[in-house]
C-alpha cells in the first residue's frame, strides 16, 4: 500500500504509544501498592498496541472496505485518545511519586486528591480501550481476551469507591478535549462575571476542586480548569431548573442534579471526626492499630503498604523501628461510642477477624508474638537464622487459614521473596514453599505478586533443589488461579520455558506440578502459543508413549485438549504424530482417558479434511464406534460426531 503523510503520522503515532506505554510499565517498581496495579495494568496492554502498531504498518491505518481518509482519521483518533490516556497515567505515577516520597505537606489532603486522580486515570484508560474497534485493528482473539480482562479490572477499580464521580469525570473528558477551541473561550468570557459571585459558593469551590485535580493529571492549566468550572456550573444550573421544571409539571417536589458529585450545599451532613479517619483511605476505620512512630492507621491500609515494601510512616515519614502493629483498643472504643451515639451502622473489623460462608464473624487467632519474631529474622544477617525462620514460617503457613493471614500481616512476604534470590538452596526451598503455603488465602496471592515474586520463583524453577522446584510449579499453579495473573507469569521471561524443562526432566511429583501449573497458564489463549513455541509437545508425547509406568496420561490428555484449541497449537499436535498414540488410547484406555483422547481427535479433524483421511486411514472407525456405545456422556458425543464427519469424507 502507497504510503500517505497521513499514514506516517498513524505510524509515528503508534510507535510513539507504545513507547509510553512500556515506559509506563518499567516504572511499577519505584511506586506505591495502587500505582503499581496500574502499572501492570498498563503492561498488559503492550501486546494490543504492537499489534496496532503492526496494524498501522502493514495498512497505513486503512481497513478493507474503507476509503483511506476515513480510515487513517480512525486509526489517529484512536491513537490520541490512548497516547492522551497514558499520558495521564504517566503524570499519576509521578504525583503519586512524589507523594510517597514525602513532598506533600498535608498526606492527609494528598492522599484523598491522589485517590480522585487514580479514580480518573483508571475511568479513562477503561473508556479508551472501550472505543477501540477490534476489528479494524485485526486483534487476534488471544490479545482481545486480555484486553477484556484488562478492562474488566479497570472498571472494577474505578467503582470500588463508589459512582458519585463518573458523571463529572465525563463532562470533564469531554471538555478536556475542546480547551483551546474557540467556542470554549467563548462560552467561558461569557461568564467571567457570574465567577465573581459563584465564586464564593461551597458547590462552585468543590467542583472547582475536583476539576482542578484532573486538569492536573491531563496537563491543562489552572486557567483552563478555572474555564472549566465555569462552563460546568452553568450546565448544571441549566439541569437543575429543567429538573425543577419537570417535577413541578409531575406534581413532585424532588429534584436530581445532573452530575453527582456535586451535592447540594445545603444538606446537613454528618461529618466523621478526622482523628477517627484512617490516614492512608480517609475512611471511618474500623480496625485501628499503631505503628512504631506513635501514628493510627487502619489496619488493612498500613498492613498493604508494608507488604509493597515500604518501611516508612506514610504520615510521618519517619522510618519504622519494627512493623508490630499495635491494635488501638482505646480508639476502637471511641469510635464505637461515636457511631452509637449518631445512629450509624458500627464498624465490624475487617482484617483482625474475617466472615466466614455462613455470614458469622471469626476472631482470627494465632500467636502474633511468635509470627513477628520470626518476621524479623527473615531479614537477619545471619543465614542460619533466616533458614530457621522460613523453615517455622513454612509450618505455620501450612496449618491454618488464620496463620496465613497473620504472617501475610506482619510483613512476611517481601522478606521471603528476597530470600529466593540466596545461594542457599535449603532456605531458597523454605522460602518458596512458604509462599505456597500463604498463597492458599486468596488476598495473599496478590500480596505475593505486588512484592515481585515470579522473578525469582522462575530462578528456583531454573536452579533450585528438585523439592524447591517441585514447589515452585505448585507455587506458579496457585497464583494463576486468578485471570490476571496467567497473564503477567505467562509474560514473563523464562517462566513457562522453566515449567516445560521441569516437565521432561522432574522428578514424579515434578512432572506432576509443572504440567499442572503449565494446563492452568495455557487456560489464556496467549500462553497456548508460548508453550507450543517452549517446545512443550516434546515431553508431552514422551509421557504418552510411556503411559504404562508414567500414570499422568490424564494431565497430558488435558494439557493437549487445551492446546488443540489454538490453530498453531492444532497444528503442531498434529505435526508430532499425536494421532496413532491418540487412537491407540481409544483401544485400552480408561473411561476418562478414552473421553479425551476422542475430544482431541475431534478437534483435530475439525475443518482438517486431511486429519480426517488420516484417522480413517489407521482404523479409528472400530474403536470409535465402541466409544459412541459404551463411553461417557461425553465421549460418545464427540464420538459420534467424528464418526459423522468420517462418513461424510465416505470414509464408513
Amino acid at each position: 500500500m502507497a504510503s500517505t503523510p497521513e499514514a506516517a503520522d498513524a505510524a509515528d503515532a503508534a510507535e510513539a504509544v507504545l513507547r509510553l506505554a512500556r515506559e509506563l510499565a518499567a516504572m511499577g517498581d519505584a511506586v506505591a501498592a495502587e500505582s503499581v496495579r496500574l502499572s501492570r495494568k498498563v503492561s498488559l496492554l503492550i501486546h494490543l498496541l504492537e499489534e496496532i502498531r503492526g496494524f498501522v504498518a502493514r495498512s497505513g491505518g486503512q481497513s478493507p472496505g474503507v476509503s483511506t481518509s476515513l480510515a487513517v482519521n480512525s486509526s489517529w483518533s484512536c491513537l490520541a485518545d490512548m497516547a492522551l490516556a497514558l499520558d495521564a497515567v504517566r503524570r499519576f505515577l509521578l504525583i503519586g511519586g512524589r507523594q510517597n516520597a514525602g513532598e506533600s505537606s498535608d498526606a492527609d489532603s494528598a492522599a484523598k486528591k491522589l485517590a480522585i486522580q487514580y479514580q480518573y486515570v483508571t475511568w479513562q484508560l477503561e473508556k479508551v480501550l472501550g472505543d477501540i474497534s477490534y476489528e479494524h485493528f485485526e486483534i487476534s482473539d488471544e490479545v482481545q481476551e486480555e484486553v477484556e480482562l484488562v478492562r474488566a479490572q479497570l472498571r472494577r477499580e474505578t467503582t470500588k469507591d463508589g459512582v458519585a464521580n463518573l458523571n463529572i469525570f465525563q463532562e470533564i473528558y469531554s471538555l478536556l478535549s475542546h480547551t483551546h477551541s474557540e467556542e470554549f473561550k467563548q462560552q467561558c468570557s461569557l461568564k467571567l462575571e457570574e465567577s465573581q459571585v459563584e465564586s464564593t459558593s461551597i458547590v462552585f469551590r468543590e467542583l472547582r476542586d475536583i476539576v482542578t485535580l484532573l486538569v492536573e493529571v491531563n496537563g491543562k492549566s489552572n486557567c483552563d480548569a478555572e474555564r472549566m468550572t465555569l462552563i460546568l456550573m452553568d450546565r448544571l444550573k441549566k439541569t437543575i431548573h429543567a429538573d425543577i421544571s419537570k417535577n413541578e409539571k409531575a406534581g413532585t417536589g424532588s429534584s436530581k442534579l445532573g452530575i453527582c458529585a456535586v451535592e447540594d450545599e445545603k444538606r446537613d451532613s454528618l461529618v466523621i471526626p478526622e482523628d477517627f479517619r484512617c490516614p492512608i483511605s480517609l475512611e471511618l476505620m474500623k480496625d485501628p492499630v499503631i505503628v512504631s512512630t506513635g501514628q493510627t492507621y487502619e489496619r488493612s491500609f498500613i498492613q498493604r503498604w508494608i507488604d509493597c515494601g515500604n518501611r516508612t510512616c506514610p504520615k510521618t515519614q519517619q522510618k519504622l523501628q519494627n512493623l508490630t502493629l499495635t491494635p488501638n483498643y482505646v480508639l476502637r472504643s471511641l469510635i464505637m461510642q461515636w457511631c452509637e451515639t449518631n445512629r450509624i451502622e458500627q464498624p465490624h473489623r475487617s482484617t483482625g477477624g474475617r466472615i466466614r460462608s455462613d455470614g458469622t464473624f471469626h476472631e482470627i487467632t494465632g500467636d502474633k508474638s511468635l509470627i513477628n519474631s520470626l518476621v524479623s529474622k527473615l531479614t537477619s544477617r545471619s543465614t542460619e537464622e533466616q533458614r530457621s525462620a522460613a523453615a517455622e514460617i513454612r509450618l505455620l503457613a501450612k496449618r491454618s487459614t488464620d496463620n496465613r493471614i497473620l504472617i501475610a500481616e506482619a510483613g512476611a512476604i517481601p522478606a521471603l521473596v528476597s530470600l529466593l534470590w540466596l545461594d542457599d538452596q535449603k532456605t531458597q526451598e523454605h522460602a518458596v514453599t512458604s509462599l505456597l503455603n500463604l498463597s492458599i488465602y486468596d488476598h495473599n496471592k496478590e500480596l505475593i505478586m505486588l512484592a515481585g515474586a515470579i522473578a525469582p520463583i522462575i530462578q528456583v524453577l531454573r536452579s533450585g533443589s528438585m523439592e524447591a522446584r517441585e514447589n515452585a510449579a505448585a507455587t506458579i499453579f496457585s497464583l494463576s488461579l486468578i485471570d490476571e495473573n496467567k497473564i503477567t507469569i505467562g509474560g514473563t521471561s523464562g517462566a513457562i520455558e522453566t515449567l516445560v524443562e521441569l516437565l521432561e526432566i522432574g522428578s514424579p511429583r515434578g512432572k506432576k506440578d509443572a504440567a499442572t501449573a503449565l494446563f492452568n497458564l495455557c487456560i489464556y489463549q496467549g500462553n497456548k502459543l508460548r508453550a507450543v513455541r517452549a517446545g512443550i509437545l516434546r515431553p508431552l508425547i514422551k509421557i504418552l508413549k510411556d503411559s504404562l509406568t508414567c500414570g499422568m496420561l490424564d494431565e497430558v490428555l488435558t494439557i493437549l485438549s487445551v492446546l488443540v484449541s489454538h490453530q498453531e497449537g492444532k497444528v503442531a499436535i498434529a505435526k508430532a504424530n499425536t494421532i496413532p498414540l491418540l487412537i491407540d488410547l481409544l483401544r485400552s484406555g480408561q473411561p476418562r482417558i478414552r473421553e479425551n483422547a476422542t475430544a482431541i481427535l475431534l478437534a483435530l479433524c475439525k475443518k482438517d479434511s486431511e486429519n480426517l483421511a488420516y484417522i480413517g486411514r489407521l482404523g479409528a472407525v472400530i474403536p470409535l464406534t465402541e466409544v459412541a456405545k459404551t463411553g461417557t456422556e461425553r465421549a460418545k458425543r464427540k464420538a459420534t460426531s467424528l464418526l459423522e464427519h468420517l462418513k461424510k469424507l465416505q470414509i464408513l
